[in-house]
């Protein structure tokens, strides 16, 4: 927080005096009542999913948020812009009771932004509120502080007649929910302390304006710290690679987990996970559609359907001898179809997706030895790992809520207790009146459970949220949603949300 603070100085003495007295005025500012009741096993899940974490799985659950923010946008005049906010809530039912949501300082030259701090950042080329969710860079778990170096919107290449564009990010960071670890496993299970985190991804635009191909790849991994586990009979803990070199393995990925360091099977350092993501854009003056990808990865076999398995035998077991590969299916993939009425009040968006994870590059995993040559890559496990707590933060999965989040293990354990599963997903969206919108999501998903272990026999899951919401003058709004889960997947449950919001611009007199 103190670098934010210095930033956020550094950048207003640099200013002139007029300019100082800006950095204070039209802040824009948001208060927000929200309360929910439901009965079941849990809060439903698109009252819980999908909120960067604000939300809760208690049957009870409310928060009093209040935010604060100067956003870069307000400097668009400029070649340079300073933005900054706060954003706190004081809640009951949830995993704490006071959350720092977001608290960050920006500053952009041209067309470049560094961000200092926790914020919330968009799913890309996917819907914010119809979308399942995005396999990596979702919006379900809370905001992970971190300095990011971003080109946060689409930069033409010069000379390409506007046929070529791009953006991205780099960015290091540390999670903050080592407490809520402790408590939940009651130190009786693997946890970590002091995980470092890193997210980069690259997105390329293709075409004119009236149709477009965006791709990219989305890549992370958590590192560092150190990770408490049960061995023989007791808690020990394992020091986890730290220093320069750790950073730059997490940005290449290279060297070996703690616990391979002296072994023959040796894996990158750290969490490593990613995916592909590809959308092809067609708009038109009174509608668009789109279709999309996004397939998620854990390891170089699922990021490239590419396994090297061409070893020797008997003391040449380690030696690659011949030019032979093992080649994996692309059966694990995120498709999703978008359809866009710019002129149907009642239909403004239909979405529809489909979700398999199954696959994991097979339920088969053999490293080559001494006597068995053969390597298949297989297992996965996505979102775990054998030595951090998997793709999560304060129990929420970073990714798709579909994949189970550790808030549901009832074992203390901070697992993803379903990875594996099919699913189909809709949404709907409209503004019949001016002042009057609706959003409608169902779900439908097969579960397996993961291959260590898994559903016998398979479960399944429909999830549903109906939500309306009207916009007041002055600001004020009301929003109020109707979710409910049948299944053994999160269980049986159903419930009322009400939201009432205020936003407007605080001005200098």
């Amino acid at each position: 927080m103190r670098i934010v603070i210095y930033i956020l100085l550094l950048g207003i003495s640099l200013t002139a005096r007029g300019q100082r007295r800006a950095l204070f005025d039209s802040l824009a500012y948001r208060a927000e009542l929200q309360a929910t009741v439901s009965g079941g096993d849990h809060n439903p899940l698109w009252l819980n999913a999908n909120k960067y974490g604000l939300s809760s799985l208690k049957n009870t659950n409310g928060y009093l948020r209040a935010s604060v923010e100067r956003p870069l946008s307000l400097d668009n005049g400029r070649k340079w812009g300073i933005g900054y906010g706060v954003d706190a809530a004081v809640a009951a039912g949830f995993t704490s009771t006071l959350v720092v949501q977001q608290a960050f300082v920006e500053a952009r030259w041209l067309k470049g932004t560094l961000t200092v701090g926790a914020k919330e950042y968009p799913m890309e080329l996917k819907n914010r509120e119809l979308s399942s969710g995005s396999q990596t860079f979702g919006i379900n778990a809370r905001p992970v502080p971190q300095v990011r170096l971003a080109l946060p919107d689409y930069w033409t290449i010069p000379h390409t007649k506007n046929w070529l564009a791009l953006k991205g990010h780099i960015a290091y960071g540390r999670t903050t929910d080592d407490g809520w670890q402790k408590d939940f496993t009651q130190q009786q299970s693997r946890y970590t302390e002091g995980t470092l985190y890193h997210s980069k991804a690259g997105y390329l635009r293709i075409g004119p304006k009236q149709l477009t191909l965006e791709a990219g790849v989305e890549l992370a991994c958590q590192f560092g710290g150190k990770t408490i586990r049960l061995q023989e009979g007791q808690m020990m803990e394992v020091e986890n690679a730290s220093g320069m070199k750790s950073f730059w393995n997490a940005f290449f990925p290279g060297g070996a987990g703690a616990d391979e360091v002296n072994s023959a099977y040796q894996n990158a350092d750290g969490n490593q996970i990613g995916s592909w993501v590809l959308r092809v854009n067609y708009n038109c003056e009174k509608w668009g559609i789109s279709v999309y990808a996004d397939h998620f990865f854990e390891d170089h076999s699922s990021m490239f359907l590419l396994d090297y398995d061409g070893y020797g035998e008997g003391d040449e077991w380690d030696v690659r001898k011949e030019n032979r590969y093992f080649g994996y299916g692309l059966k694990d993939i995120m498709v999703g179809a978008e359809l866009r009425l710019i002129q149907c009040d009642w239909l403004n968006a239909l979405l529809l997706e489909y979700v398999n994870s199954k696959y994991q590059s097979g339920p088969v995993y053999h490293d080559h030895s001494q006597h068995i040559s053969n390597h298949l890559g297989g297992m996965d496990d996505y979102y775990n790992h054998h030595l951090y707590t998997g793709w999560q933060h304060w129990g929420q999965v970073v990714g798709n809520p579909l994949y189970r989040s550790p808030l549901y293990q009832d074992d203390g354990e901070i697992t993803i207790g379903n990875n594996r599963f099919e699913a189909w997903h809709l949404g709907l969206a409209g503004k019949p009146l001016n002042h009057l919108g609706y959003r409608l999501l169902a779900t439908y998903q097969t579960g397996y459970g993961t291959y260590h272990n898994p559903y016998i026999p398979e479960r399944y899951q429909t999830s549903l949220l109906a939500e309306v919401s009207w916009q007041f003058a002055k600001g004020w709004k009301v929003t109020a949603a109707w979710g409910a889960d049948f299944g053994s997947i999160l269980g049986d449950n159903n419930g009322l949300q009400l939201t009432v919001s205020k936003t407007g611009i605080l001005r200098k007199k």
